[in-house]
């Protein structure tokens, strides 16, 4: 095991965060939080996985209270610590919570071969809920409850923290995918998905059998029956998994247009409880940097929020939205 710290570099903010936490920003402030990188054996993978995390400053093994946890799933042949190295984790975790817009939580930013789906190169999505997070829920004080846990993904990463939540709405409190490569019907022809082994097949073709079989709009119908009450006896007990939303307007991939169609299919089973922000900007980190402080402080009014606050989004839910309140796209620039 090994502590590795990242030293603080400038990082300029998205234009609607700026007079909310721009004062905080001192180029000489030292980073407070610690990044580890660490693996440990997987026997669904039959090697080792490979994850970072962050810990905020003062981080205790021993506190009373677990510490809420968010898993950040990293893109298309990517890496475990793309993260922290490109996407500013570090930094924008330290000043949201310094400044009080989200608690002190632990990010695991896991690494795979695959589309963190159960593919033809590796079982990376059983590999996450069956050795990944009893891993680290057995080694670090993390929640181990849904109301403590959120997940979020860029690109490849965006396609399965969605995936993820919407199999596993009983886990997650909320969920945000960045340019979320969760493409209908097909990807585009310039997508990775259609040379990344976890989707080709022994002929080294494109499985668009699997794809259809795995990506999101397989899984919506049975994630809205264990989430829309049905009635007084059979109202179940779960209430959706929040979702956030963000694409770049220039995206090579048409991430925008398939931001909407995610968007409107999600806004039929849960209306008040999707948002979308649209960045100048295509598929790049300049993106998705600039829409991860707004990323967090989405995922934070859900995940470690006490139950009394559940039950007030609830009511809230319950009652008929503002009549100005009815758009769910937010222009962002910067």
């Amino acid at each position: 095991m090994f502590i590795h710290k990242l030293p603080l570099s400038s990082y300029r903010l998205n234009a609607l965060f700026t007079t909310l936490i721009g004062w905080l920003t001192f180029s000489g402030h030292s980073l407070a939080s610690e990044v580890e990188h660490h693996h440990f054996y997987s026997s669904t993978l039959g090697y080792d996985y490979p994850y970072s995390v962050y810990l905020p400053d003062n981080y205790d093994a021993q506190a009373t209270a677990a510490y809420p946890v968010v898993y950040m799933l990293h893109g298309s042949f990517g890496t475990d610590r793309d993260w922290v190295a490109r996407g500013n984790l570090q930094q924008v975790a330290d000043r949201l919570i310094r400044a009080g817009h989200i608690p002190r939580a632990v990010f695991i930013m896991p690494g795979s071969r695959s589309w963190w789906v159960d593919g033809h190169n590796e079982p990376a999505r059983s590999a996450f809920f069956n050795d990944l997070m009893p891993h680290i829920e057995a080694t670090y004080r993390v929640g181990q409850e849904r109301r403590l846990r959120g997940i979020a993904g860029l690109s490849a990463g965006g396609y399965g923290a969605l995936n993820f939540a919407l199999e596993r709405p009983e886990l997650f409190a909320a969920v945000a995918a960045l340019s979320p490569a969760s493409y209908v019907p097909l990807p585009p022809r310039n997508s990775s998905a259609w040379r990344h082994p976890a989707f080709r097949n022994d002929q080294g073709q494109f499985d668009q059998t699997l794809w259809e079989t795995l990506n999101y709009t397989a899984h919506l119908e049975e994630y809205r029956l264990k989430v829309t009450p049905r009635g007084i006896e059979d109202e179940g007990d779960l209430s959706p998994v929040p979702l956030y939303i963000s694409a770049g307007r220039s995206d090579v991939y048409d991430a925008e247009f398939h931001a909407r169609l995610l968007r409107q299919a999600m806004e039929r089973i849960q209306p008040n409880d999707v948002r979308l922000d649209l960045y100048p900007g295509g598929h790049t980190w300049q993106v998705w940097r600039a829409s991860l402080p707004a990323a967090l402080n989405f995922l934070f009014q859900y995940v470690g929020q006490t139950d009394s606050v559940a039950v007030e989004d609830e009511q809230a839910r319950a009652a008929p939205p503002a009549e100005e309140s009815t758009e769910s796209i937010e222009e962002v620039s910067g």
